[in-house]
C-alpha cells in the first residue's frame, strides 16, 4: 500500500515539473497533446482590431491566461521600440509569431482548424499580417498630426452629407408640392368633365409615394457610406468601419445577385397569368352570353352560367397559381415553404364553415329549387327571392323586410316555390279555414270559390281550387288554392288580405260560422256577423254599389 501512495505521489511531481517547463519553452503554450472535446477561445486584439483566437486550456492555463500574456509581451515589445517588426517562426508544438524579435505567443494545432486547410504556419502568417497593422494603427492614433487631419475629413465628410441631406429633402418637398398641384388639377378636371376619366390623382399620388421612397434609399445609401468613411479615418474605429463597408457591398451585392437571379422567374410568372388571364376573358364572353339568353346549349342552362364561370375562374387560377409558384422569388426556402403551409392550415381550420356554406349554395344553384324573382317560403320565411349568392340568399317580404338566409339553413328547411306552380309570372296564393262537421263541405267549396271570384287580382284560369287537407276530431281542414299575376310581393300580401276578407263576409252571408269547434255542446246561436253589422262603427262601407 505505502509503495502504491509514493508512486502516484512521484507521478504527480513529474506531471508538474513538465507543467512549469512547458511555459519556458513556449510561453504559455505547450504540446496539447490529446484535445479534449470542449475549449474555451477569447480574441487577441491589438488596436481594436481581432489578431487572433486563442483557445484553452493547455497544460493548465485557460484562454484568457494565454491572452493575457500575449498583450503583456507586445505591450512590452511596443515600448521597448517603435515599430517592432513582426516575424514568425518555427516551434516545438506549432508556429510561433515574434514581434521585435521577441516571443509573443504561439499558433498550437489547437488554434487551427484542419479541415478547413490549416496549418500552424498559415495561421500564424496571417496573424503577423494583422498584428503588423495592428501596431502601425497603435502608433497612428498616438499622433496628434494624424488624427487633426483625418478629424478634418471626418467634418468635411460630415458637412458635405448634410448638403446631401438638405438637398434630397429640398427636391421631395418640390417633387411632392407639383404632384399634388396636378393632382388637384386633374381631380378638378375629372369633376368638371373636361378631362381624363382615368384615376390620374391616384396615380399622381403613388408617383409621390415612389419619389419620397427615393429620397429615403438614395439618403441612407449615402449615410451608410458616410459613416464608413468617418469610421476608416481613425484607427480604434477603423476595423468597424471596414466591417460596415463590407457588409454594404455584400448586401448590395445579394440584392442585385438576387433581382438579377429572379427576373427570368418573375418573366415566366408573368407570362403565366397573361395566358390566364385571357383564357379566363374569352371565356368569360360565352359565360355571358349563356346568362343573357343570347346562346343556347343543352349542358349549361341560363341560371348556373353565372356560377359555372366564377368555378371556372377559380379553376383556372388555382392551376395558374400552381405553376406559377416555382418561379416565385423564395419560393424554394424553408420560410415561404412555411409560410405557405401555416396559410394553408388557417384556410382548412378557418375555412371549413365558409366551405360548406359555399358548397350548399352551388347545389341550391344546380338543382335549381328557386331563382331570383321567385316568391317562396323556406322555414318560416316567405318573400321573393332577390339573390341567390355562393353563401346567402335574400328575400323581400310583402312587409318591405330583406331576410338572409344562409345557405346551410336553406339546405336543412323546407321549402315553397309559389311561382313554379304555373307557367309564367306571378304567384300561387293559399288559404286555410277550418270548419266543424255540420257544415255541408259542399257548400263550403262553394263559398271559399265564391270569396276567390270576388277578389281582384284573383286569375280566373287556371281556376281557384278547394282541397280538403284533413279530418281532424271536431273538424273538416279546407285549403284554397289560387293563382294571382302580380308580381310584387307587396301585392302578393295585399291580394291574400282582401282575399281572407272575401271568405268573411261570404261564409257570414250565408251564416256559417268559421270556428274550430273544440266545445262539449253547440252554442245556442251562430257564430256568424250578420251583414248589417259588416260596417259598424267606426269602420265605413266602400263608396259604389255595394257587393253582391
Amino acid at each position: 500500500m505505502k509503495l502504491i501512495v509514493r508512486r502516484y505521489i512521484a507521478c504527480v511531481a513529474l506531471v508538474s515539473l513538465a507543467l512549469a517547463a512547458a511555459p519556458q519553452a513556449g510561453g504559455a503554450d505547450v504540446d496539447p497533446g490529446k484535445e479534449p472535446e470542449a475549449r474555451e477561445s477569447l480574441p487577441l486584439k491589438v488596436a481594436n482590431r481581432t489578431i487572433i483566437r486563442l483557445r484553452g486550456p493547455i497544460a493548465g492555463y485557460t484562454a484568457r491566461e494565454r491572452v493575457t500574456s500575449a498583450l503583456a509581451r507586445i505591450e512590452a515589445a511596443l515600448a521597448g521600440e517603435h515599430l517592432p517588426a513582426v516575424s514568425v517562426g518555427d516551434h516545438e508544438y506549432g508556429t510561433r509569431v515574434l514581434v521585435g524579435g521577441k516571443h509573443a505567443f504561439v499558433v498550437t494545432r489547437l488554434d487551427v482548424d484542419p479541415q478547413a486547410g490549416e496549418t500552424t504556419r498559415i495561421v500564424a502568417q496571417e496573424a503577423a499580417k494583422r498584428l503588423e497593422r495592428a501596431l502601425a494603427e497603435r502608433r497612428e492614433q498616438e499622433t496628434p498630426r494624424y488624427l487633426a487631419v483625418h478629424l478634418a475629413y471626418a467634418v468635411a465628410a460630415t458637412l458635405l452629407y448634410a448638403l446631401i441631406a438638405f438637398a434630397l429633402i429640398r427636391v421631395n418637398r418640390w417633387a411632392g408640392a407639383r404632384f399634388a398641384g396636378a393632382a388637384d388639377r386633374r381631380a378638378g378636371a375629372a369633376v368638371a368633365g373636361t378631362g381624363n376619366y382615368l384615376d390620374l390623382p391616384h396615380l399622381l399620388l403613388v408617383g409621390r409615394r415612389l419619389v419620397t421612397l427615393a429620397a429615403w434609399l438614395v439618403a441612407l445609401v449615402i449615410g451608410s457610406g458616410w459613416l464608413t468613411f468617418v469610421l476608416v479615418q481613425f484607427p480604434y474605429t477603423r476595423p468597424w468601419g471596414e466591417e460596415l463597408e463590407g457588409n454594404l457591398v455584400e448586401m448590395l451585392k445579394e440584392i442585385a445577385l438576387a433581382v438579377a437571379g429572379a427576373l427570368p422567374g418573375l418573366v415566366f410568372v408573368v407570362v403565366i397569368f397573361l395566358i390566364a388571364r385571357t383564357v379566363i376573358r374569352l371565356a368569360r364572353l360565352f359565360f355571358v352570353r349563356v346568362e343573357q339568353g343570347r346562346i343556347e346549349v343543352a349542358w349549361l342552362d341560363a341560371d348556373v352560367a353565372r356560377p359555372t364561370r366564377k368555378i371556372y375562374e377559380v379553376i383556372v387560377w388555382l392551376f395558374a397559381l400552381a405553376m406559377a409558384y416555382p418561379y416565385l422569388p423564395g419560393a424554394q426556402t424553408e420560410a415561404f415553404k412555411g409560410l405557405s403551409v401555416l396559410a394553408g392550415l388557417m384556410v382548412t381550420i378557418g375555412a371549413s364553415s365558409v366551405v360548406g356554406q359555399a358548397f350548399s349554395g352551388l347545389i341550391l344553384m344546380y338543382t335549381r329549387a328557386f331563382r331570383a324573382g321567385d316568391y317562396v317560403r323556406i322555414g318560416e320565411s316567405e318573400g321573393t327571392v332577390t339573390l341567390l349568392g355562393v353563401f346567402a340568399t335574400r328575400l323581400r317580404t310583402g312587409l318591405g323586410e330583406e331576410i338572409t338566409l344562409p345557405n346551410s339553413s336553406i339546405m336543412s328547411s323546407s321549402m315553397k316555390n309559389y311561382s313554379r306552380a304555373v307557367p309564367g309570372t306571378g304567384y300561387v296564393v293559399d288559404t286555410m279555414v277550418t270548419i266543424g262537421y255540420g257544415t255541408p263541405w259542399r257548400q263550403v267549396h262553394a263559398m271559399l270559390e265564391e270569396a276567390a271570384r270576388r277578389t281582384a287580382d284573383i286569375a280566373a284560369v287556371p281556376p281557384p281550387q278547394v282541397r280538403q287537407t284533413a279530418l281532424a276530431d271536431f273538424y273538416i281542414e279546407y285549403r284554397l288554392v289560387a293563382y294571382t299575376p302580380v308580381e310584387h310581393p307587396a301585392r302578393r300580401i295585399d291580394v291574400l288580405n282582401r282575399l281572407h276578407g272575401n271568405i268573411q263576409d261570404v261564409f257570414n252571408e250565408h251564416g256559417v260560422q268559421i270556428m274550430s269547434p273544440h266545445y262539449m255542446t253547440d252554442p245556442k246561436e251562430p257564430q256568424v256577423v250578420p251583414k248589417q253589422d259588416w260596417y259598424a262603427a267606426p269602420a265605413r262601407p266602400p263608396e259604389g254599389p255595394p257587393p253582391a
